[in-house]
């Protein structure tokens, strides 16, 4: 009698394991955020107010541009991906003359999963050290609705960049760091 007692107990809670991990599934939604952004030129004035007040804190001359997601090999050298299925425009923000490794790198995708996806794939494979005599010394990256970023630099800049990307959404996805050198 023991016996069949534990077994309907432990069947009983594992159904409603079961059922707890399908409503939880089931509702998880996609992070909302404040971005709004619908093309690249959204990108690039999110890209100035992240940039707003980080003036003194920041590499100067920095220049932002949409990249052509046919040219898969800058592309690569920018982001790190082989491929740019499920991407609708990417955009870097780069210093034009500098000694300082910087990069800051948002790319708007097809949804949010697949900017998760494509936050983590950055991370995990944009080369840190892409730049002649310098090297970025952390790389964070996260994604915000349809819309993942990037940033490498040293530490304080990339931070400090990050923070105010986050702050901007409002809301943010997985996070994702690594040491560059």
């Amino acid at each position: 009698m023991k016996k069949k007692t534990l077994f309907i107990v432990i069947a009983v809670i594992i159904i409603i394991a079961i059922i707890a991990g399908i409503v939880l599934f089931v509702n998880k939604k996609p992070v909302e955020n404040n971005l709004n952004i619908t093309s690249a030129e959204d990108m690039g004035n999110l890209v100035d107010q992240i940039y707003s007040g980080l003036e003194e804190t920041i590499p100067s001359s920095l220049n932002t541009v949409k990249l052509e997601l046919s040219n898969i090999d800058l592309v690569k050298t920018y982001t790190g991906l082989d491929s740019t299925e499920g991407i609708q425009d990417i955009v870097v923000s780069e210093p034009m003359i500098s000694s300082q490794a910087f990069s800051l790198i948002l790319v708007k995708c097809e949804n949010a999963t697949k900017a998760d996806e494509i936050a983590a794939k950055m991370n995990e494979s944009v080369n840190p050290n892409k730049w002649i005599c310098v090297s970025a010394e952390k790389v964070y990256s996260t994604s915000s609705g349809d819309v993942a970023m990037l940033v490498m630099a040293s530490e304080d800049w990339a931070k400090t960049v990050y923070d105010k990307f986050k702050e901007l959404a409002g809301s943010v996805g997985n996070e994702y760091e690594r040491n560059g050198f």
